[in-house]
């Protein structure tokens, strides 16, 4: 059995879950298209999904396409959930990237095409709701290739767009107009390509070479249509049989694979869905799985007693899971989603989008629920890691992270359905970061000299590293200079004191290098070692000093002439720092940054004072220093 992982990624109302059913419905797998409005779709299983209309986790539906079987995951397109798409993109094939033919190009469609590029995911580009009034072709097109990749190819065009009766008619490579502008495209991404075109124009296959450029994710074709109406939809599916890969896995040895969904099943049983990258899993097998902990990795194992694979729609049987397939596996009492199974090289390194910016504390509306918050809360933590259940020192309540309003009013949806608890939040604020600002040293020698004595040698190097670039630990000594044990507890330690700083938000953006090391045979202990490191670490903080960072977010604004002094006094009371503004007879223009706690603030108030017509766009742009006096936590 082969097997096809594709991914539906798209900005908010889009249409990727409407394109989703069209799919499923051509497939024979449904026999009427569902509705997001109505909360009648295969996908948005969750009660919250189909009252609000929108994809709050990723969903898994299989059909059947030509002997292939392909997965398809459909994925959250609201920003507060792209944990979610982080996690769908780690057990991709290939991507179809949505964009609507009348909002065109937006923030997180931006965001989506440059980490499926920067990940090398073949991707199509689909032109949804042609049907809808407003609808582009050509000048959308033109913003497709300024905004995402000039390496695009349309592979149809549409007729009498912008009404119900569009539809769209697909281009032939025995069109001498598109094959002139097939070979123009695929030449510029390929010299061998070119030279065979040199040499001898008839003798070239542009349809394999689009193919071979799709999947090495030079190209992208863009087909145009309406999930709504089916306009385009055939031709789509024909697009993804022909030009997205279908990996060959090798179906012998141990198994490997990824965690990235987990669920409880009826039982209250854990379920987790494993892209299995090669061997096979079975029932009553023993599992190794491997978890990066505080820079170390840990194991956990486990008996699997159930395997389910996809097969029709959201249907699942009882089978053996094949390389390549998705899989929900019982058994593991220990998993958690990013968890890989049989190997830890299968581990993801860091993560492609920044981490959730924002946090805010939760108590229960009733005391008496506190124990059972704090319980719910881990249980949540168990389908979204991001969210990190954590004590909060100022209030000494819980708090969890967020990306947005929109998660904290689904956790407290969440909380109230399934666990019976009511909750109120605070006010949402901003996470800082710590940034050192001098390279220090550090070494602290065994004895009992010495104002720790401890049986442990340790020197460490604290070096600023470039905005970004996160925490990273390494060594100058010899991997042998240490135990594994006496190691680990060393790193262990950097991660854990570094989760606070001197104003106690997290140090990252530097490096920790391990310079000496020095033991005594079984008398040292991993105990000496960590209080050492602590110790050096707190010493060298206060050294090196550090600069408090506040998030940003970079920001669009489009508003109707006439309120452009109300618009630009909201964003000056956000502590914007605007950076472009031009206006015409009708509408202004503003661009910038603003602080990412203030931009639920704009967003809540532009309405108001543009009487609805304002479109406001944003993206997390970076951490930026914050001037005056610097926010300390607890």
């Amino acid at each position: 059995m082969s097997y096809l992982n594709l991914g539906i990624l798209a900005h908010v109302d889009a249409g990727k879950t409407s394109l989703t059913e069209r799919l499923l419905f051509n497939a024979g797998i449904i026999d009427r298209v569902g509705s997001v409005d109505s909360g009648s779709t295969q996908t948005d299983s969750m009660d919250l999904e189909r009252r609000r209309g929108i994809t709050i986790q990723s969903a898994v539906v299989a059909f059947q396409l030509d002997g292939l079987t392909v997965n398809l995951i459909d994925t959250p397109g609201h920003t507060d959930f792209i944990a979610e798409v982080e996690r769908a993109l780690r057990v991709l094939d290939g991507a179809v990237l949505v964009v609507s033919a009348v909002e065109g190009v937006q923030a997180q469609t931006r965001v989506l095409f440059r980490t499926l590029e920067r990940l090398g995911v073949p991707t199509l580009l689909f032109v949804n709701k042609v049907d809808r009034r407003g609808a582009r072709e050509a000048d959308l097109l033109r913003d497709l290739a300024e905004m995402l990749s000039p390496r695009l190819l349309p592979m149809g065009t549409v007729r009498e767009i912008g009404s119900g009766g569009a539809s769209v008619v697909p281009f032939a490579f025995g069109d001498a107009e598109f094959a002139e502008l097939a070979v123009e495209m695929l030449t510029a991404g390929s010299d061998e390509f070119l030279a065979a075109y040199l040499d001898d124009p008839e003798a070239l296959d542009c349809e394999a070479e689009l193919a071979a450029q799709v999947r090495s994710g030079k190209a992208h074709p863009v087909f145009f249509g309406s999930a709504v109406t089916g306009a385009g939809v055939a031709a789509l599916t024909e697009g993804i049989r022909r030009y997205l890969p279908v990996p060959q896995r090798d179906p012998e040895g141990e198994p490997v694979g990824t965690v990235f969904k987990v669920e409880h099943g009826a039982a209250g049983q854990k379920v987790a869905y494993v892209r299995l990258h090669s061997g096979r899993i079975a029932p009553r097998e023993q599992l190794t799985t491997y978890r990066r902990v505080d820079g170390a990795v840990v194991s956990f194992e486990g008996k699997v007693t159930g395997v389910e694979v996809f097969a029709t729609g959201t249907e699942t049987v009882m089978a053996v899971a094949e390389p390549g397939s998705i899989a929900k596996v019982k058994g593991l009492t220990e998993v958690r989603i990013g968890d890989a199974i049989g190997s830890e090289e299968a581990l993801a390194s860091g993560g492609f989008f920044t981490p959730p910016t924002l946090e805010t504390v939760v108590r229960p509306a009733e005391p008496g629920d506190r124990i059972p918050l704090n319980r719910a809360l881990l249980s949540l933590a168990e389908r979204d890691p991001l969210v990190d259940p954590h004590l909060d020192e100022l209030s000494e309540e819980m708090a969890v992270r967020l990306y947005g309003e929109v998660q904290k009013e689904v956790v407290a949806s969440l909380l109230d359905e399934e666990f019976g608890i009511a909750v109120e939040f605070e006010e949402t604020r901003a996470i800082h970061v710590e940034r050192p600002l001098r390279t220090v040293e550090a070494l602290h020698e065994m004895g009992p000299w010495q104002q720790t004595p401890h049986l442990a040698t340790v020197g460490l190097r604290l070096e600023p590293g470039e905005p970004g670039s996160g925490l990273h630990y390494g060594l100058e000594v010899e991997r042998g200079s240490l135990t594994r044990a006496l190691r680990n507890a060393v790193e262990e330690t950097v991660h854990k004191v570094l989760k606070r700083g001197l104003c106690g938000w997290a140090v990252t953006d530097c490096r920790v290098l391990l310079t000496a090391t020095g033991y005594i045979g079984r008398a040292s202990t991993a105990n000496d070692f960590r209080a050492v490191t602590a110790f050096l670490l707190d010493l060298m903080l206060k050294e090196a000093g550090t600069e408090v960072c506040e998030p940003v977010n970079s920001f669009n604004v489009e508003f109707p002439a006439g309120t452009g002094n109300a618009v630009l006094k909201t964003l000056g009371e956000a502590r914007s720092n605007i950076k472009g503004q031009f206006s015409t007879e009708t509408t202004g223009y503003v661009s910038g940054f603003m602080p990412t706690e203030a931009v639920h603030g704009v967003e809540r108030r532009l309405p108001g004072i543009t009487e609805g017509l304002a479109l406001f766009t944003t993206e997390f742009a970076e951490y930026r220093p914050v001037y005056g006096t610097p926010p300390r936590r607890g």
